[in-house]
């Protein structure tokens, strides 16, 4: 794991007596669980797309995230809660603050990177090439002052172990491709098909649905301030929340559906998950299903599909049946949100016809 992951647990083997008192680090655990969830619903405060209710299955209807949390002790939550944090900034508009934490829970897990891609979006949405320069800096400077006394000793070792994107998973713990047979799991032609779509499906939603402006995508490239047209808020068919339907995203909904959306191409694309993987989406999945429009009839399937997916990540081992019901899941979710958020038709107006309107027959 990177440095980041060695201090913070470093501090946690010394708080809980050289990693002997289990009872407070499951304390510290549940204490970052709420913390966790109090910064996820700043998020949701600040978009104001889901419903109420949905807010007690995040909080209460999930066994594995318990676990994940204070029964496993994983780094995955400590990663989270790090980039909800980094998220919170960037809603605030405190951009170089986002980068900073953000590349702090680089420095946790790895799986972090996941949201880079809607992030460099965003960044030059905001900055342009040469104004989101300095954002980068920052993120990639914090990786260097913490994996400082790594790079020092043993640089190599330290980046290829701490960042190893060709890292092979066991079998025997994936949730989402327990269908397929363990050789075509292993195979490199399968990792490079996954990669490929992955890219491709960044690269549709970069084009078709995060980018709102009518200029070329490249014109991101430029200052903003040169920019012919500004980007419009994103909207979701230009229905309103207040009628049975959805508000047009603000600019912080925006922010939001561009991360959790490139997080979750992410996720629907990865190699393996294994049981600790949920928290990477766990508290997005709301988010990502009722950030569309939603009609009242539609509310119970959308639950139902948080009820299937926690199914699926609660069946141990994992069978051909759960990781083929995950991926069913994870593909209506993405057609929902490739359809839910297409702009809307453009109209074309009639210019006003220039004839004389007709005189009747009374007024002559």
């Amino acid at each position: 794991y990177p440095a980041g992951f060695v201090y913070i647990f470093l501090g946690l083997y010394y708080a809980t007596g050289r990693g002997t008192d289990i009872h407070l680090a499951q304390y510290l655990f549940a204490g970052l669980y709420l913390l966790n969830l109090l910064l996820v619903f700043r998020i949701y405060c600040r978009t104001n797309k889901v419903p109420p209710y949905v807010f007690f299955f995040m909080c209460c209807a999930s066994y594995r995230i318990h676990s994940i949390f204070v029964l496993r002790l994983f780094n995955d939550p400590v990663a989270m809660a790090i980039l909800f944090l980094a998220i919170n900034l960037f809603l605030e508009e405190r951009w170089s603050w986002g980068c900073f934490f953000f590349s702090l829970a680089v420095s946790v897990k790895m799986n972090i990177l996941l949201f880079a891609p809607g992030l460099l979006f965003l960044l030059l949405q905001q900055f342009g090439l040469w104004g989101c320069i300095p954002k980068l800096c920052i993120c990639a400077l914090l990786q260097v002052v913490l994996g400082l006394p790594f790079l020092v000793v043993n640089p190599v070792g330290y980046l290829t172990r701490s960042f190893d994107l060709g890292r092979q998973f066991q079998f025997k713990w994936t949730v989402n491709w327990r269908f397929l047979s363990e050789e075509v799991f292993q195979d490199r032609a399968f990792h490079a098909t996954l990669l490929l779509v992955h890219l491709a499906g960044l690269g549709l939603f970069a084009l078709h649905r995060w980018h709102r402006s009518k200029e070329s995508i490249l014109a991101l490239l430029k200052d903003p301030a040169e920019r012919k047209h500004a980007s419009p808020p994103l909207t979701v068919n230009n229905i309103l929340w207040q009628a049975p339907c959805v508000c047009p995203l603000n600019a912080s909904a925006q922010i939001v559906f561009v991360l959790f959306s490139s997080n979750f191409l992410g996720v629907c694309c990865s190699r393996s998950l294994h049981y600790q993987f949920y928290v990477w989406y766990f508290h997005t999945l709301p988010y990502l299903l009722w950030c569309t429009p939603t009609a009242k009839l539609a509310h119970m399937p959308k639950v139902l599909l948080l009820g299937v997916i926690e199914l699926c990540w609660n069946t141990y081992p994992s069978t051909v049946c759960s990781s083929l019901s995950l991926h069913i899941c994870h593909g209506l979710i993405l057609l929902q949100l490739w359809y839910g958020t297409a702009p809307p038709p453009v109209t074309h107006t009639h210019p006003p016809s220039r004839r004389p309107a007709a005189i009747s027959k009374k007024a002559q």
